[in-house]
């Protein structure tokens, strides 16, 4: 009976600590939450988005077109000419003559002298020569049958290095002298890119730019800029590894460090992390996200309708922080499981254990609870109590 006694002015003492702890993460639990919900960070996210600056769709289109046009001769370019003039044999007019654009834009024709082609599209100096030839020299322009090929584009010669294919010295025509002429003769950017640009002028230091060839803004930009020049240096930024901390009431809380250019939700963080703790019940997590106004927004996810689908599942972005705080409830339920499962271990009586039990599905009756809950679901979910009973009856059977 002693020990019977003495079993039992413990654990009244035990659920005196635990009325006592109880009173005081209640008191802990009117603090304000200084958390924003779900709907009002997806309502700022889209403020975000909406708020960035627009670029110009008529000046990026003209920009485009220019660029992606067909090509127009300019200084240093070699073209190859046939033409067919009368008092010209077919053989002769077959020989192709080749020409070098000068600074000023033009070529020396036999007979002529000098066409100005500077600007002009193939079909267009074709054209020029012909008027050359007329009326000065022949009367009938269907008399002089003129062709004009691109020999060798006058190149230009840039630095491309970084988080592209194949960096190095690259050679640009005079109409492909532009920052994404250049990345895709690079070989394009590679898997580890983070699309962040910056050009550095040889002849003007002070003239870099910076900006993200993954938006429209950005290729907007790009499209936009003089036109680059021998020397000039590219650089292609590396991608920053995407790490996310996760912490709190999960099994493995640590950083997750994954390559560049891959994207985790928030579910799939928590998996990483082993999980969420069995043996307490949180049921919220809060995201910790640095905005692009530099500001730290705090924002609380219900886990349950998380992991029903009830709620988006949020991308993470690198260097977000995903905890799982502990609750009043999950502070109890840590607190039963120390100091009843773990402190009482072996040498608990069965009689102490069952008492607890007890204890706890009559409280749970006496509080008027629906369904058939009791305290017991709620603080002993895994039956830990239980399987202590279990041991002491199998040593008190044994003589252990």
């Amino acid at each position: 009976m002693a020990g019977i006694e003495t079993n039992s002015e413990r654990f009244n003492m035990m659920w005196v600590g635990l009325l006592a702890l109880s009173l005081v993460m209640m008191a802990g639990c009117s603090q304000k939450d200084h958390r924003i919900g779900l709907d009002e960070f997806l309502q700022i996210q889209d403020e975000f988005t909406q708020n960035a600056p627009a670029d110009d769709a008529a000046l990026s289109t003209v920009h485009l077109n220019s660029k992606l046009g067909q090509y127009t001769v300019g200084s240093g370019d070699v073209l190859e000419l046939s033409i067919s003039v009368p008092g010209v044999t077919e053989e002769q007019s077959a020989l192709p003559t080749l020409v070098r654009v000068d600074h000023a834009g033009r070529i020396d024709i036999p007979q002529v002298g000098d066409v100005q082609v500077g600007g002009m599209e193939l079909e267009e100096v074709e054209d020029a020569i012909t008027a050359a030839y007329t009326p000065g020299i022949y009367t009938n322009p269907n008399d002089v049958s003129v062709y004009v090929g691109l020999k060798q584009a006058a190149p230009t010669n840039v630095l491309v290095h970084g988080a592209v294919t194949k960096p190095g010295l690259t050679k640009l025509r005079r109409t492909e002298r532009n920052l994404l002429y250049a990345i895709h003769a690079a070989g394009g950017l590679s898997d580890i890119s983070a699309a962040q640009v910056t050009l550095s002028r040889l002849r003007c230091p002070d003239d870099e730019v910076t900006l993200n060839i993954a938006t429209r803004e950005g290729l907007a930009k790009a499209l936009s800029l003089d036109p680059l020049e021998d020397g000039d240096i590219i650089t292609v930024e590396t991608a920053k590894v995407n790490a996310i901390f996760v912490g709190g009431l999960v099994r493995a809380p640590q950083t997750q460090v994954y390559p560049p250019g891959v994207h985790i939700n928030t579910l799939q963080a928590i998996a990483a992390a082993g999980g969420l703790r069995t043996d307490v019940s949180p049921r919220a997590a809060t995201l910790i996200r640095r905005m692009p106004d530099g500001q730290d927004v705090h924002v609380k996810l219900d886990l349950n309708r998380l992991a029903i689908g009830e709620d988006p599942n949020l991308m993470l972005a690198a260097g977000d922080i995903l905890w799982v705080p502990e609750t009043t409830e999950t502070r109890i339920q840590d607190w039963i499981n120390k100091n009843i499962f773990i402190r009482a271990g072996l040498n608990a009586s069965v009689s102490y254990n069952v008492s607890g039990i007890e204890f706890l599905n009559r409280h749970g009756s006496q509080s008027g609870g629906s369904g058939g809950g009791n305290l017991q679901d709620s603080f002993d979910p895994f039956g830990f109590l239980n399987r202590n009973a279990g041991i002491n009856l199998i040593q008190s059977q044994t003589g252990g």
